[in-house]
């Protein structure tokens, strides 16, 4: 298998700009369910018990529709303001606050209101990573090359391949059988950090080793949202790995993509030697 070509300056467009395409109108379109939904929810529990609590106080169904109505506020002012943060492609003053919640809270509410509308959990997992990506692309991070990690899945390297990579990536022969020999030419080209790891528990420990700043992460939707929630707040950029032969063999990664997003991270340019 040839191992695609570095660009020497690729064009720096990632996740189709800020535009809304359609993973991240599936993420918007789900939260904006909810909030339909939760309005309707409160409404019920304010209009049910209506009689009984004028019986306890004649305003207390005021104060109750007041509360419930802020709670609806507030809910829609957020989607309003992730919206913004998407198309604008800046980071406003809560953004960093919002990707928080998205990650804790509002996603795994998600995959419930994405099966009560048919849309499955792979691609609501794929909005999530999209609208993650565009949240952290928001904030502008810069950071030093020893400062960006590179973090790949073992499933990357040719099945058959002798060399143990998971200790060190330089192991690597380059042969080209796989995409490992591209992430490689990357990592020393722009001098930033790159690790393999076969599973979750590894990766979290090469992130408490390595300390980085900002992560770069190819996994499939599972492992990567898994990823997301568990190193937050710790930015992480998330790109899909491609599986032309099926699940966790032989699988593959745009290196295009992976150099443009190290790219918008870095700090200074790679010296030219």
């Amino acid at each position: 298998m040839a191992n695609p070509s570095l660009s020497e300056q690729p064009p720096l467009v990632l996740n189709g700009g800020n535009s809304l395409h359609p993973q991240k109108r599936i993420f918007i379109g789900l939260l904006v369910a909810t909030c339909l939904l939760l309005g309707f929810i409160l409404a019920i529990l304010w209009y049910v018990p209506y009689v009984g609590f004028t019986n306890i106080h004649p305003k207390l169904p005021l104060i109750l529709g007041i509360i419930f109505g802020s709670l609806i506020v507030l809910v829609l002012a957020g989607v309003f303001l992730l919206t913004l943060t998407i198309i604008l492609g800046r980071d406003l003053f809560i953004s960093r606050k919002l990707r928080g919640i998205i990650v804790k809270i509002v996603f795994p509410l998600l995959i419930g209101v994405g099966r009560l509308f048919g849309v499955n959990k792979e691609r609501v997992q794929q909005s999530f990573i999209e609208i993650n990506n565009q949240l952290v692309l928001a904030q502008h991070i810069k950071a030093k090359p020893d400062k960006i990690l590179l973090l790949m899945p073992h499933c990357l390297q040719f099945h058959d391949c002798p060399v143990r990579i998971t200790g060190n990536v330089e192991n690597c022969k380059r042969c080209g059988k796989c995409h490992i020999k591209g992430l490689v030419e990357i990592s020393d080209k722009y001098r930033v950090g790159l690790a393999v790891a076969t599973g979750g528990t590894i990766a979290r420990r090469i992130i408490v080793e390595r300390r980085p700043r900002v992560i770069v992460a190819v996994a499939c939707e599972r492992d990567l949202v898994s990823g997301l929630q568990d190193s937050y707040p710790l930015p992480v950029f998330g790109i899909l790995n491609h599986r032309p032969n099926g699940p966790c063999f032989d699988t593959q990664v745009d290196l295009d993509r992976v150099e443009q997003a190290v790219q918008a991270f870095l700090a200074e340019a790679p010296s030219q030697s």
